[in-house]
């Protein structure tokens, strides 16, 4: 297959089949992100360990992931996008497998870093098939589609977590990957094995290689378990930070002056390419840290259960799917900068929403920005994607959505970090400044004291509720907080969309190989 028949040629039927194959694809790999992190309690309560020992799970996927994702484009140049992808898919199901019969922490520590490290290829390996699939005048709806299921997983993966771990055993939140992976890998392999790209020989890049995974590999446990183990307090900390920098600096150096680099890092000549990853690196990772925020607000000091956290932050997924089939159309038509600042600002808005939130809120108020949220859903990914590859070599599309989704998940991984950590430390200052605003002698305070005390309290059990209110809305103010940031942020970045050229409309980017 050359580079001017890019497209893979499928009756109507079986590139609708294809296309949902894909899909379920994309699906299982980012859902496999965020479904173990409300299920952190269950497992390691079953494994015999601590908490904190249980975010290993977390951690050593997110480690392997990030190692393996700048490594997509070479892979796929070297022995094409089909195979790459259907190998990755199958070893990911087989992973899978062993997690859910992970015997110990250890075990599944060790199953969890094959599941990442495998996974690399998926997400832009299903993204440059997709856009294979459909002709150009049609791009919007490929990238409709991948981008629906792209930001729709993350959501889905808190309420899927927390419905198995209520109701049935952890194992079961990898078991499910079972059948998915199955049909996806079978059917791509059925549709598409005809239609792979040309491969090229080209030398390995051992140092490229051995560099990436030293410091993506450390940067990634820092961000991580920074926060676990008190930041820069931490020797440990300190000393991966410092191989995080120099081994960055090291790839760097060596991926620039490289004649064959593992990564190829002239993408970011391109103005489209670099202004656009900035863009959707930066709200992405505000995006996500409210993801993680919000069920641990809800969960930690509202009193919800997992499943119902998952539950009052999935209609946001729904109203995605209905609205992005019309975003498809929207970017096809027009102008995906247009598009672009609605979901900007879409997201800014639902961050305000939450910035008036208080302890007496009800599901519907929740709700509400949740909904608004999911227009930003819809339109977010399907316009970033179009304005970073607008004008992307074909050769090259693998390479840059490999390169597009490390920083995606590069961005989200900071984000989680930075939000727990600001919460905290936030809630911190909130709680000494509402301590300091108290005194037992306020006639105020005194008067609930006597109220909870004629109700049945004891003195010091009465001061014990207080102290946890004054803790609850100390853990709110923190909140407000970081979602008056991430809607500013949001704005922000929004300047960055409007410095990118108008896109060249029904010229789509496709995938082929030298």
């Amino acid at each position: 297959m050359s580079e001017g028949k890019a497209q893979i040629e499928l009756t109507p039927g079986r590139r609708t089949l294809a296309s949902v194959a894909l899909a379920t694809g994309t699906f299982m790999q980012v859902l496999d992100t965020t479904i173990a992190n409300v299920s952190i309690p269950t497992i390691a309560g079953n494994l015999g360990v601590s908490a904190d020992q249980g975010t290993w799970v977390i951690t050593s996927f997110a480690v392997a992931n990030g190692i393996g994702l700048p490594l997509t484009g070479w892979l796929m140049g070297r022995y094409g996008v089909v195979r790459v992808f259907i190998i990755s898919v199958v070893l990911f199901t087989i992973a899978s497998l062993l997690c859910g019969m992970a015997w110990s922490l250890p075990s599944l520590v060790a199953f969890r870093v094959l599941q990442g490290a495998v996974s690399g290829p998926m997400i832009p390996g299903s993204q440059a098939l997709l856009l294979m699939l459909f002709p150009p005048e049609r791009k919007s709806a490929a990238l409709g589609l991948w981008s629906m299921t792209t930001l729709i997983a993350p959501v889905c993966g808190p309420l899927l977590g927390g419905l198995i771990s209520d109701n049935w055993t952890w194992p079961w939140i990898f078991l499910i990957n079972g059948p998915v992976g199955a049909f996806c890998a079978f059917t791509c392999w059925r549709l598409l094995r005809h239609a792979d790209t040309p491969t090229r020989k080209v030398p390995v890049d051992r140092m490229g290689i051995v560099l990436t995974v030293i410091w993506i590999g450390a940067l990634q446990i820092v961000l991580d378990k920074g926060k676990d183990l008190d930041w820069f307090g931490s020797t440990f900390i300190v000393v991966l930070a410092l191989v995080a920098l120099v081994g960055f600096i090291a790839w760097l150096i060596w991926e620039l002056t490289d004649k064959h680099p593992i990564v190829d890092l002239t993408l970011f000549k391109s103005r489209n390419f670099a202004l656009g990853c900035i863009a959707m690196t930066a709200v992405y990772a505000a995006f996500y840290g409210n993801l993680v925020l919000m069920p641990l607000w809800l969960q930690t000091q509202m009193g919800y259960t997992a499943t119902w956290a998952g539950l009052v932050t999935a209609p946001g997924g729904l109203i995605a799917i209905a609205i992005t089939p019309f975003a498809s159309r929207w970017v096809a038509k027009g102008d995906a900068r247009h598009v672009a600042t609605l979901a900007y600002i879409a997201f800014a808005a639902s961050s305000l929403m939450r910035a008036k939130f208080n302890t007496q809120i009800g599901p519907m108020t929740l709700l509400l920005p949740q909904l608004v949220q999911g227009v930003a859903l819809s339109t977010f990914f399907i316009a970033m994607v179009t304005l970073l590859l607008d004008g992307m070599p074909a050769h090259r599309v693998p390479a840059a959505s490999g390169m597009s989704n490390f920083l995606r998940i590069i961005g989200a991984s900071f984000g989680t970090s930075l939000t727990t950590t600001y919460w905290d430390r936030r809630e911190v200052l909130h709680q000494t400044r509402l301590s300091e605003a108290t005194s037992v002698f306020d006639p105020g305070l005194q008067q609930t004291i006597g109220q909870l005390h004629a109700a049945g309290l004891s003195e010091p059990a009465a001061v014990g509720v207080i102290t946890r209110e004054l803790i609850a809305q100390s853990y709110l103010l923190a909140a407000l907080d970081l979602f008056w940031i991430s809607a500013w942020l949001i704005l922000g970045m929004l300047a960055l969309v409007w410095m990118l050229p108008k896109p060249q409309g029904g010229k789509a980017p496709v995938v082929a190989a030298d």
